[in-house]
């Protein structure tokens, strides 16, 4: 522990470090609360996941412009975005060891929620994004890609197709329904994309990871503050913000859920996100984009199905299993859930339309 206050005196603290204390359970990055002597303000410390993120310092420019351009545009620049913290040498980064470490000011009297579980939740998760998102419709300056081809369905498919063929675990061969599955519905996806690339759908900043749990909330009025945890802000199309989120928000059953019958899209929680999502949103939306915004949950769902069969395929090389065929449950239920919001699609865009 006390090399943690080794590292939080090189940033450019208000005042002394009274404690550090971890935060959170950690699945990719280490973070810390460090609390300040006296009435200065306490901060965040994180240690960044240098194997998930190889651009560390694209990646912290990427935030810095980003929320620069928020402040400049909100009441309370302090806690409608994050503010990060720059070491004594000036740099969004210490780099101690090998080991990344970056800093960000904590924003007093917030919460977040693990899971959206009431429609309210729902709602308010979806104007936390619609916010973000339009906060951010004139942002003009490039950013760096930090995780390549990320929810870019044509680099999808070179890594599929290269999986399939080199069938490096040999289980091609039991896997010809669900390889079915995603052949059918390639050129579909294509098309999709091909909208993005020819600029007929704009690109914008994205963040690229909506799940309830990175939106903070007052904790005196429980009014959405601001998005956190902007480690993956990039440029793409704002629909896979939309489209992730109604991926985990909308389904009735787990991410791997061994039951089936359990998965499912509940469509009052897809009219919820959405209404919250478009009540920020929708001003600064192209015709397109307000267009193709049902079709992004069946997109970002499919790549998911795609990406969990392609990692079984591949011998599971990328994320964690619980278990031998965990890949091959989670493809399995993911399917269900585009299946059940393929068949509620006509519904989906009437709801979008009534709102937009």
């Amino acid at each position: 522990m006390n090399k943690l206050y080794q590292i939080a005196s090189l940033f450019a603290l208000e005042a002394d470090v009274e404690t550090i204390s971890r935060l959170g359970e950690g699945f990719i990055n280490d973070t810390f609360v460090v609390k300040s002597v006296g009435a200065a303000p306490d901060y965040i410390l994180q240690r960044k996941n240098h194997n998930v993120f190889p651009d560390v310092a694209g990646m912290m420019d990427n935030i810095a412009a980003v929320t620069e351009h928020i402040k400049a545009k909100v009441a309370d620049p302090l806690r409608h975005t994050l503010t990060l913290v720059p070491t004594l040498e000036g740099k969004w980064y210490a780099l101690v060891d090998g080991q990344y470490w970056t800093m960000c000011r904590y924003i007093e009297r917030s919460k977040c929620y693990d899971r959206a579980d009431t429609l309210q939740l729902a709602y308010q998760g979806g104007v936390g994004i619609g916010r973000f998102q339009a906060l951010l419709a004139d942002f003009d300056k490039p950013l760096n890609e930090t995780i390549k081809g990320f929810h870019n369905i044509r680099y999808r498919f070179e890594q599929w197709d290269a999986a399939v063929t080199a069938d490096r675990v040999g289980r091609v061969a039991e896997l010809s329904d669900q390889i079915e599955w995603i052949e059918s519905r390639r050129e579909q996806m294509l098309a999709f994309w091909s909208l993005v690339e020819e600029g007929t759908i704009p690109t914008r900043v994205t963040h690229n990871d909506t799940k309830i749990s990175n939106i903070l909330f007052d904790a005196d009025t429980n009014q959405v503050l601001c998005a956190i945890d902007l480690d993956t802000v990039m440029s793409s199309t704002s629909l896979n913000d939309f489209g992730d989120a109604i991926r985990s928000y909308t389904n009735t059953g787990a991410e791997d859920d061994k039951d089936l019958e359990r998965v499912g899209m509940n469509i009052d929680m897809f009219r919820a996100y959405a209404e919250g999502y478009l009540s920020e949103r929708k001003a600064t939306m192209t015709a397109s984009e307000k267009e193709w915004l049902a079709f992004a949950g069946i997109y970002i769902t499919y790549e998911q199905v795609l990406r969990f069969l392609m990692d079984y395929i591949d011998g599971d090389r990328y994320y964690k299993i619980a278990y031998h065929d965990h890949n091959l449950v989670r493809t399995r239920a993911q399917y269900k859930l585009l299946q059940s919001m393929e068949a509620q699609y006509e519904q989906m865009k009437s709801i979008i339309s009534s709102l937009a």
